[in-house]
């Protein structure tokens, strides 16, 4: 929302710096909305008036020592011009307090915002009064909140509020917010806190659980009874660990929330927070020397690597079901013959799915589509029995809102998929918030952490996913010789245990793959062009249109319907290779249909979408909404999918989901096995003939005369489709 003082303080910036040259930034947006570029554009104001000639988005370490060494602190008897003391007014107002007329005056109104601010910080008492202290004037110029945000804690806002005002006049220590939320920062201040306590000196404490602070930690268990700082301490991370207990002295509600957290995170019930315990609530791989059950490598299984495994107590083994890369890491796939060393030793594995997934922009809907059939296949290709959890990878550090721009419509690709095509589960691979996230989202039913990149935005701060099965903490070596394996070390919740039988695996020889686009592409759609053309089917137009209409209601031409297709050539792909059919059996319909798109169509559609028809034949392959229950429902009956049957209480719903190409592209290869069954002939596969392939074109149009010149017109069609299939999968 706008605010009309936080305009006016931009309006300051651009009046009195040239529109942001003189501080080498463009001119400010106007818009009255606090974000970064005020902050920055403040802050470089700030710098400027001071003297500083290498002007800095960042408040560092020259400008923070510039202000204590200039001034001391700010106030009505320091602040040294005008300009200046508008550059703290218009700050203030950038962070919610009132900073007065913007005039140049450090007057009653100022004083009164700066105070609050100091109360806010939780520095009321080592700041008491108005003026502006060095760190307190830092925290003034960043877009943190001193009040509680987005329905944050007032448990952890109080946190804070102590940290600020205990640790404040520490050299390393700055301000942190105090908004309720636990983050990164909090977590490195609880770090900072505890070296403070342990009596390291500024400049040694640095905020890292590093051998220093551990050692110390060892020496401090505290339990029932405990009181001062260091039960204060713990207590804080607890809260910040998601645990129902007070800040404060060590009692029995704390005793018990202990118990509570060290049976969850796995570790010995004892009541007490012992150095284990210490380490889980500070930092996400928690004590790096604790001996897990569970692993995972990119390193084959062998006889003496099983052996190593098993002395060394592992009984659950993490291994990739597919390796994008002929080159790298040759072992990372699971290899012939290793699963059956596995199930020879008495271990089991649990199987991980990754391809790239190291940036946000990899993951879309699309591609956990793609994905999940590509997991589906490989995991019977290797033999896991129905129930396995696959773990999908989000391998990088997803910030907040990629996890909700990108990664859960990832899995809700991801999952559809899954549920729909496999009697597999999914789960999620990737930093705390994303596996939680995931799973809040009901698209994981078990999460592996990757807790030992504590530095990842998305583990600092957040609490172990409530549906975590494997917590991968450490990179470790075990056995020796021909059994050495170098491992991720892993804990085990027990909530997964992989699986230990194996089925013989299933073929995947003459499924259709990928269209070579660089060497077929052109090719193959002059070969369409032509045919099409000899067919009567021109380029454009055709089929009712006139000019104007495709024009208007926008055409589509057989080069944007090639097009589109060979956008989905990978949706096409995965459902040919999972139903084991010929995919150019799905193209030629949909290929077709969108060629054919006329102005009835459009008409018909109109009206389903206001409501005076409940149903036409829609989306990329034109089909009714009546017809998609009946195929996947007769899918759903001969277990070739999965889900809840629809009814005709649906056809609405249906006829929604048809407008997604993917939905739709999928219920076109329902159909085309529905067909089968409606004809009579055998489902179709690699050999269906040709006879048997032009019933089903034709039994796609319905039946009749129409019908059967619709078949006629489309093997045409598919056999041009095929032919450069073909080519592709025989390379």
């Amino acid at each position: 929302m706008a605010d009309e003082m936080v305009r006016l303080a931009q309006r300051f910036v651009n009046t009195t710096y040239n529109n942001g040259a003189t501080l080498g930034i463009s001119k400010l947006d106007e818009n009255g909305v606090t974000g970064w570029p005020t902050m920055y554009a403040l802050t470089r104001a700030l710098q400027y008036e001071m003297g500083i000639t290498a002007l800095s988005d960042s408040f560092g370490p020259t400008t923070l020592s510039t202000i204590g060494a200039k001034y001391g602190k700010l106030d009505e008897t320091t602040i040294p011009s005008a300009n200046f003391c508008r550059i703290i007014q218009s700050a203030l107002y950038c962070k919610g307090y009132d900073g007065g007329d913007i005039d140049g005056t450090y007057n009653s109104r100022v004083r009164a915002a700066v105070e609050k601010l100091n109360q806010n910080m939780g520095l009321g008492v080592t700041y008491p009064g108005s003026s502006l202290w060095p760190k307190v004037v830092k925290g003034l110029f960043n877009m943190d909140a001193y009040v509680t945000v987005n329905n944050g804690s007032d448990a952890i806002r109080s946190i804070q509020q102590w940290l600020n005002g205990r640790y404040i006049l520490r050299k390393d220590f700055y301000v942190i917010p105090c908004d309720g939320h636990h983050s990164r920062d909090v977590a490195k201040s609880m770090l900072f806190a505890i070296q403070y306590e342990l009596g390291m000196a500024d400049g040694t404490a640095n905020g890292v659980f590093g051998p220093g602070t551990q050692s110390g930690l060892k020496s401090h268990t505290v339990s029932l009874g405990t009181t001062g700082t260091w039960a204060q301490l713990f207590t804080a991370a607890m809260i910040l660990n998601k645990r129902s207990v007070s800040l404060g002295d060590f009692t029995a509600e704390v005793k018990s929330g202990v118990e509570s957290f060290q049976s969850f995170i796995k570790l010995s019930v004892t009541g007490q927070g012992d150095f284990q315990t210490w380490a889980s609530l500070l930092v996400s791989y928690g004590d790096q020397s604790r001996k897990g059950t569970a692993c995972d490598g990119v390193t084959m299984v062998t006889p003496p690597r099983a052996q190593a495994l098993k002395d060394a107590g592992y009984k659950y083994i993490g291994r990739y079901l597919f390796n994008p890369s002929s080159t790298s890491l040759p072992e990372k796939q699971i290899q012939p013959g290793e699963l059956a060393t596995i199930k020879e030793y008495g271990l089991r594995c649990f199987p991980i799915f990754q391809t790239w997934s190291r940036s946000a922009d990899y993951f879309s809907y699309n591609q956990g589509t793609n994905d999940a059939f590509r997991a589906i296949e490989w995991a019977q290709y290797h033999g896991f029995k129905a129930g396995t959890i696959i773990y999908f990878a989000v391998d990088y550090d997803a910030m907040d809102g990629e996890v909700t721009d990108y990664v859960i419509p990832h899995f809700r690709g991801v999952m559809r998929t899954v549920g729909e095509n496999s009697s597999y589960g999914v789960g999620v691979y990737g930093p705390r918030n994303v596996c939680q996230r995931v799973a809040d989202a009901g698209y994981a039913a078990a999460s592996f952490v990757s807790d030992m990149s504590s530095g990842f935005s998305g583990n600092l701060g957040y609490p172990m996913p409530t549906n975590w099965a494997f917590d991968q903490i450490a990179t470790v070596t075990v056995g020796s010789g021909s059994g050495a394996i170098e491992i991720d070390n892993n804990i085990a919740s027990g909530r997964d245990t992989g699986q230990g039988d194996f089925d013989p695996g299933s073929y995947t020889d003459g499924l259709d793959v990928d269209l070579d686009k660089a060497t077929y592409q052109d090719m193959m759609l002059t070969d369409v062009q032509n045919y099409l053309t000899s067919i009567g089917v021109p380029e454009t137009g055709g089929d009712g249109w006139t000019d104007s209409d495709w024009a208007t209601l926008g055409g589509i031409s057989t080069t944007k319907a090639f097009e589109l297709v060979l956008s989905a050539d990978w949706l096409f792909t995965s459902l040919a290779r999972q139903l084991k059919l010929r995919k150019a059996l799905i193209q030629a319909p949909v290929l077709w249909e969108l060629r054919k798109l006329n102005p009835l169509d459009f008409v018909a559609d109109e009206a389903v979408e206001h409501g005076l028809k409940d149903d036409s034949s829609t989306g990329w392959g034109q089909i009714f909404a009546w017809v998609t229950i009946e195929a996947r429902n007769y899918c759903m009956q001969q277990g070739i999918i999965n889900g809840t049957p629809l009814t005709d209480s649906d056809v609405r719903a249906v006829w929604d989901d048809l407008q997604d190409p993917t939905y739709n592209i999928r219920s076109v290869a329902y159909l085309t096995l529905y067909n089968s069954h409606q004809l009579g002939i055998a489902r179709p596969s690699l050999t269906t003939s040709l006879a048997d392939t032009q019933a089903l074109l034709a039994r796609y149009n319905g039946t009749g005369g129409d019908a059967e010149q619709y078949g006629r017109e489309l093997i045409g069609l598919y056999n041009v489709l095929e032919n450069y299939n073909q080519l592709s999968r025989n390379q």
